[in-house]
């Protein structure tokens, strides 16, 4: 949260045959997007509520930094490249944060429109964005992968960098990204879309994965609670705005990074290879990330998820209807409806591009 596109910006995409695996480990991710946000507030209440958002947060946004990275390129860009992720990222930005500030005004009388501060999902165009301005840069680095997990574990230490245009946020995930593009260098994805033998060894060792997690969360449920882990998750306040002051604090988030990991690791070897139903809604998860706030929204804001409503019942029914609005915002009719404003193309908003097929100039 393309991978937000959830895919990544069009500018980066490489292979001009679509990929199955990706399109559905990228509408499994942004499923569990929504799923997270419709439950937020049952999580107040609930145990099962929050041990179900810990089991989504702490590889869900990790999963999606790691689509973009794989489905990018480290060299200079050019101007078309540059030119799309204008159009796919941070156009899309400004039209929704717009939207949003009319919306805060209509429900809450909110009059501060402030484009530096992210609302709601936003952050992740914003961190699309600064992925493709560091990658050229990071490329020309050894080890560029464990620069960017200093750079997270080390901005956890400043309290001036915050979510200020999602600063804070994008360093903490870059890892993640930079993991993206690595493995599609190291080629793994392509030997894992030739396995046969080993995928069902490698499945179950995924479902074994999930399991114990899972239960490590059940069983301490009452201790994440009170040390607000899933704020961790978030990648996006300081260490001290955590309550943690101590020196050893970013080896927490390192803990959680290898954590992330892992848990995606687990992800995509689950996902189904092959073409499967899920699969064309895939190539929609922008349309599903940016518009599935506005269905919530209402919800969320009116108090019915709290208190004697956080049942599991209301768990199940909340999950089921998560689900339910990913599908229906990935239906072809909503990207007819509102591809002007997910995917802008203002032509004549930029200048013409330069022409790279004509000769060079002679020097006088």
């Amino acid at each position: 949260m393309t991978g937000v596109s959830l895919s990544p910006p069009r500018a980066a995409r490489v292979p001009s045959v679509r990929m199955p695996h990706w399109d559905n480990a990228r509408f499994l991710a942004v499923t569990l997007v929504v799923i997270g946000h419709g439950i937020q507030r049952l999580t107040y209440d609930s145990n099962y509520a929050l041990a179900l958002y810990l089991f989504i947060y702490a590889f869900h946004m990790p999963a999606f930094a790691i689509i973009s990275g794989y489905f990018s390129k480290p060299g200079p860009p050019s101007a078309l490249q540059m030119r799309r992720v204008l159009t796919d990222i941070l156009l899309p930005y400004f039209i929704m944060e717009a939207i949003w500030a009319l919306v805060k005004f209509f429900a809450e009388g909110e009059t501060d429109l402030n484009p530096s501060k992210p609302s709601w999902t936003l952050w992740f165009l914003l961190a699309l964005g600064i992925f493709r301005l560091i990658l050229p840069y990071l490329a020309l680095l050894r080890w560029p992968l464990a620069w960017a997990v200093i750079g997270s574990i080390g901005v956890g230490y400043f309290d001036n960098v915050d979510s200020t245009f999602s600063l804070s946020r994008a360093i903490g995930i870059l890892p993640f990204f930079v993991l993206g593009w690595k493995l599609r260098e190291w080629g793994v994805i392509e030997r894992w879309q030739t396995a046969t033998r080993s995928v069902w060894l490698y499945r179950g060792l995924a479902v074994t994965v999930f399991a114990g997690w899972l239960a490590i969360i059940l069983s301490n449920i009452d201790l994440w609670r009170t040390i607000d882990l899933r704020f961790w998750f978030f990648y996006d306040d300081s260490y001290q705005g955590l309550g943690e002051s101590q020196w050893f604090a970013g080896g927490v988030r390192l803990g959680l990074i290898v954590l992330a990991v892992i848990l995606s690791a687990a992800f995509f070897s689950l996902v189904p290879r092959r073409h499967t139903w899920i699969t064309d809604a895939g190539q929609a998860t922008m349309y599903v990330y940016l518009l599935h706030s506005f269905v919530l929204y209402p919800l969320r804001e009116s108090g019915l998820l709290q208190d004697e409503r956080a049942s599991a019942m209301w768990l199940l029914s909340l999950v089921l209807a998560s689900i339910g609005v990913a599908l229906v915002l990935s239906a072809p009719i909503v990207k007819k409806i509102f591809h002007h404003i997910i995917e802008p193309k203002p032509r004549w908003f930029f200048a013409p591009l330069p022409d790279d097929s004509a000769p060079p100039a002679k020097k006088p």
